[in-house]
């Protein structure tokens, strides 16, 4: 007996790369794929047996996003576990995600061992959590904000630079080959890890701690 899952992205290439990785594991076959949140609740409430065992959701879609996507799914088939799948990193989007009920997330440069573990450990203790979520839900939970022992990622550290500049938000998105989406979970995640409520607090810190140099 093989256990079912659904993938929900919007980027066709990618849902089937996923599709055609995950086919492959022992354990686990696709149903179907779909591409936002909507299609996946018209599918759900079709037919009882279009509902699977494990749904991977991405975060940034059309019409239905991850975050109502997996909101959707706890409130209504509670019995089915949530993993997310998407290329956002931004500490902001991972506990919004994990706060909407998603039991697990992963960036999709994961390696084909580390999503079957997944998969895995979801059947069997109900979440999958990384080194870096824990820590995270661990900081979170405890309100620890260390701003003078603080680690970034490189991206962060790419956008708080130019945070120092005058480029608008969207004109960092362009320089940084990344959606408007991913930048706003950028800057909504440095907001909260620093402290600050603004660019000017944010640029004011780079400049103390040698981050950016005038």
């Amino acid at each position: 007996m093989k256990y079912s899952v659904v993938v929900v992205d919007d980027h066709t290439l990618l849902s089937q790369a996923i599709e055609s990785m995950v086919n492959t594991f022992d354990k686990f076959k696709v149903l179907y794929t779909c591409k936002n949140g909507k299609e996946l609740s018209d599918k759900f409430t079709g037919s009882p047996m279009n509902i699977p065992d494990i749904v991977l959701v991405d975060v940034n879609m059309p019409v239905m996003n991850g975050i109502e996507t997996t909101q959707w799914v706890v409130e209504n088939y509670p019995q089915v576990h949530v993993m997310a799948l998407s290329v956002e990193d931004a500490d902001n989007t991972i506990l919004k995600m994990l706060k909407a009920g998603a039991v697990g997330y992963l960036l999709k440069d994961t390696q084909k061992e580390v999503l079957e573990k997944a998969l895995l450990e979801l059947m069997e203790n109900g979440f999958y959590h990384t080194k870096e979520v824990t820590s995270l839900l661990i900081d979170s939970v405890s309100g620890k904000k260390n701003r003078s022992n603080v680690e970034f990622k490189e991206n962060e550290l790419k956008f708080m630079r130019l945070a120092c500049s005058e480029l608008t938000y969207k004109e960092i998105a362009e320089k940084m080959f990344l959606s408007p989406k991913t930048i706003d979970g950028y800057r909504d995640s440095l907001f909260t890890k620093l402290d600050v409520r603004n660019r000017v607090g944010l640029v004011m810190y780079a400049i103390k701690n040698k981050i950016y140099t005038p």
